[in-house]
């Protein structure tokens, strides 16, 4: 595995931060690592990679024309990314396909240029910025559509092999079989986008509880509504938040016991139900080896914006001899 450490950048030099999704660019500038002034976003031009080096030409011009020439561009993006060959995998951006993102983006724009996955820099702005600070061991997770994670150790971003390191939501891990309410309840195993069957994705994110509420009730509710009803103790909805919290608890159980996170740090549309990650919180704790007396699982700082605040300390890494 390859690591980075975090260092601190000059005062007021500047960073260049993207956060670049599915559908829009998040742009914005950086002068010191953890914060950013953020000028709006743009739709991602998914198709075209010309058009998406054009982007980013015109947003410079537009927010830094006075900016040094070699000012560095830091992005956090949807994918993999390998840092042995700095390829990205996106499956909902075809413009990448192929592309050693950070390096060909670097060539066209004549500019340092770093990219890393989003929730590695969501990781990273927590350990560095958020409410993982000085912590030996942060793991990050991600549950919004799917499920996603990374990990920085001893302030370093750690980033495996095709850049997997913390994806805790892939593999055939998911149970097939819970009990709820003295009940046996036999659950599917699922294809997943990443060519799988039963990984914890298609069940353990956003779509995926609603996947279970479905399945376990024939309803369709979005996972808001499943856990407005479940705090409010409607009886489905409990169910399938029950079922929710041990098909996700145990899985993350697991990479408490191999990695030994200090904190757990939670970003991702799910992230923002409190009481839920409380919860799970409580239903990790149980199966971990070590007894942890605070809470262990805490929505991050930077839930909603942990990758434009990832990507300004992302670009001012220095590459660990």
């Amino acid at each position: 595995m390859s690591s980075e450490a975090i260092t601190a950048a000059p005062a007021g030099a500047a960073v260049f931060c993207a956060d670049i999704g599915g559908s829009f660019i998040k742009f914005g500038v950086s002068h010191r690592a953890g914060e950013v002034k953020e000028f709006g976003k743009v739709p991602t031009p998914t198709a075209s990679w010309q058009e998406f080096v054009a982007t980013f030409q015109r947003l410079m011009t537009q927010f830094g024309a006075d900016f040094p020439a070699e000012t560095p561009l830091a992005l956090s993006t949807a994918g993999l990314v390998s840092p042995q060959t700095g390829e990205l995998l996106a499956t909902n951006i075809p413009a990448f396909t192929g592309r050693a993102l950070a390096a060909d983006l670097s060539l066209e724009l004549q500019r340092p240029v770093t990219a890393a996955n989003d929730a590695d820099c969501f990781v990273l702005a927590e350990a560095y910025a958020g409410y993982a600070q000085n912590q030996p061991v942060v793991a990050g997770i991600i549950l919004g559509t799917g499920v996603g994670g990374g990990l920085v150790v001893n302030g370093q971003l750690v980033r495996g092999h095709g850049g997997v390191t913390g994806e805790w939501g892939h593999g055939a891990i998911t149970r097939t079989e819970l009990t709820l309410d003295e009940r046996i309840f036999l659950i599917p195993r699922l294809a997943c986008g990443c060519g799988q069957v039963g990984c914890l994705d298609t069940l353990g994110g956003a779509r995926g509880m609603e996947r279970l509420h479905q399945y376990l009730h024939q309803q369709t509710c979005t996972s808001q509504q499943v856990v407005e009803a479940w705090q409010q103790g409607q009886a489905a909805s409990t169910l399938t938040v029950n079922a929710w919290l041990q098909l996700v608890a145990e899985p993350l159980a697991l990479l408490v016991n191999i990695l030994g996170p200090s904190k757990i740090v939670v970003g991702g549309g799910l992230a923002n139900a409190t009481a839920l990650i409380t919860a799970l919180d409580m239903q990790v704790r149980t199966g971990t080896l070590h007894h942890y007396a605070e809470q262990l699982v805490i929505t991050g700082k930077f839930a909603g914006n942990g990758g434009m605040i990832g990507a300004s300390v992302l670009g001012r890494l220095n590459p660990r001899p």
